[in-house]
């Protein structure tokens, strides 16, 4: 078979990281569609049927940073054609409809979107030319807000024409074409480093005893402090045990450079904050401004459109100006937008609630594009799977406390008010950071 040229094999491999990041998040955003579905199918109460997403979001925050050490240690290659494998064999898995059978899929299925999560931007980097590594974040940003806008409309159709397993079978054939098209990635060594399995173990355990802390925080909050201090334990031991180390499994290493840490801590706040929005949006849509469900679905869309639209003009700006002026002014337009949608009066002109969520979308665009960038920078390029996974364990560390904050806002405030007290707080901290 005749060999692709230079140019077009690195157009296919960028296609590949990116369908295969794509993938993993629009695997996601169907899953959430699919739970009133999935409950009713299996005869199952709403409260357990959320499982089906925390399974997912407990495999990916466990195996995130592992799997970016293995890509260090074994190549990055060789582990996210590993991670597309897993993922691609347990989406199969997830159309059998049995709830043991599919929340065993489902986490499976996060071991996998870890290792294509972790070393995705990694594997962009050995692509591009380094002056493009803001083109490539722009990319990235671009399939995930894309694939976060077509979720809920693909989720919504095919429910309409057929049953809930239908939603996993027909994934199948975008893990079969980035299979298909990963000899195109660059086939980096690693550094053949030993991986350190209690290390590993310890990670697992603090992430996993994390997650089932934040499930039972509302109703049982003795067992939640409980499990809380279990989990500070194992991280104190963790770290305690890779601060020697040249390349720990946590990236201390990286995280003593002010600027990497600095883009950690506001992936983190930022995330959250966004989080918090957009579970509070859906309510707000529907019990506030008495939209239908499809209306609410359709009002949820401009958001992550106008984050993927606006990814080719962040990308830009990132490249030519400084990170902080770019983040600020993306934190400060989200701001303003969470804070025109809780205080302008929106009951008689629901469609206003379209600019604010755009703007939304364009301000997190621009935050997301700036910052990613500071943070890959910040790390050495063998260090670009490590850096891969922080960016990740931040991302899902800031989505979980964004939930767990709008949960809280629920239980203690009116129902009609708790959604514009989400977007307010939302607002007020993202205007009161200093980038």
């Amino acid at each position: 078979m005749k060999r692709a040229a230079p140019e077009q094999r690195r157009m296919l491999a960028i296609t590949c990281v990116l369908t295969a990041l794509g993938m993993v998040v629009l695997n996601t955003a169907i899953a959430n569609v699919a739970l009133p579905s999935i409950a009713v199918s299996l005869g199952i109460p709403p409260g357990m049927s959320v499982w089906v997403i925390t399974a997912y979001q407990m495999a990916l925050l466990m195996a995130l940073l592992p799997c970016a050490a293995l890509g260090e240690s074994l190549g990055y290659r060789r582990v996210f054609v590993l991670g597309v494998m897993v993922f691609t064999a347990a989406t199969m898995l997830c159309s059998l409809a049995s709830l043991p059978w599919l929340l065993a899929a489902r986490f499976v299925q996060g071991l996998g979107g870890a290792a294509v999560m972790a070393l995705g931007v990694a594997l962009l980097r050995s692509v591009v030319a380094p002056e493009q590594l803001g083109a490539a974040i722009g990319w990235n940003a671009m399939a995930v807000a894309l694939s976060s806008a077509a979720g809920p409309a693909i989720g919504a159709v095919v429910l309409s024409v057929t049953t809930w397993p239908w939603l996993f079978a027909l994934q199948l054939p975008l893990g079969v074409f980035v299979l298909l098209t990963t000899r195109s990635l660059p086939d980096n060594q690693g550094t053949a480093s030993r991986v350190d399995l209690l290390s590993m173990a310890l990670n697992v355990g603090m992430f996993g005893t994390l997650v089932f802390t934040v499930d039972v925080f509302i109703d049982r909050p003795i067992l939640a402090g409980a499990l809380l201090a279990v989990s500070g334990l194992q991280l104190v031991a963790l770290v305690k045990r890779e601060m020697p180390k040249k390349a720990p499994l946590i990236p201390i290493d990286l995280l003593r450079s002010r600027s990497f840490s600095l883009s950690v801590m506001a992936s983190v706040l930022c995330f959250a904050g966004q989080a918090a929005a957009l579970v509070a949006l859906p309510f707000y849509l529907l019990r506030n401004l008495e939209q239908s469900a499809l209306m609410t679905g359709l009002y949820m869309v401009p958001w992550p459109l106008s984050v993927a639209i606006a990814a080719p003009f962040s990308r830009r700006l990132a490249d030519r100006y400084s990170a902080g002026l770019i983040c600020f002014s993306g934190g400060l337009l989200l701001a303003v937008g969470l804070g025109a949608t809780s205080l302008w009066p929106l009951r008689d002109a629901a469609y206003l609630l379209i600019p604010f969520t755009m703007l939304c979308g364009l301000g997190f665009s621009l935050f997301n594009a700036a910052n990613n960038r500071n943070l890959f920078l910040s790390a050495p390029i063998e260090r670009s799977g490590a850096a891969g996974g922080m960016q990740g364990t931040a991302r899902l560390l800031g989505q979980t406390a964004g939930a767990v904050i709008m949960s809280l806002i629920f239980i203690l405030a009116a129902t009609a008010a708790a959604p514009r007290i989400g977007f307010g707080l939302g607002a007020f901290w993202l205007y009161s950071r200093r980038y």
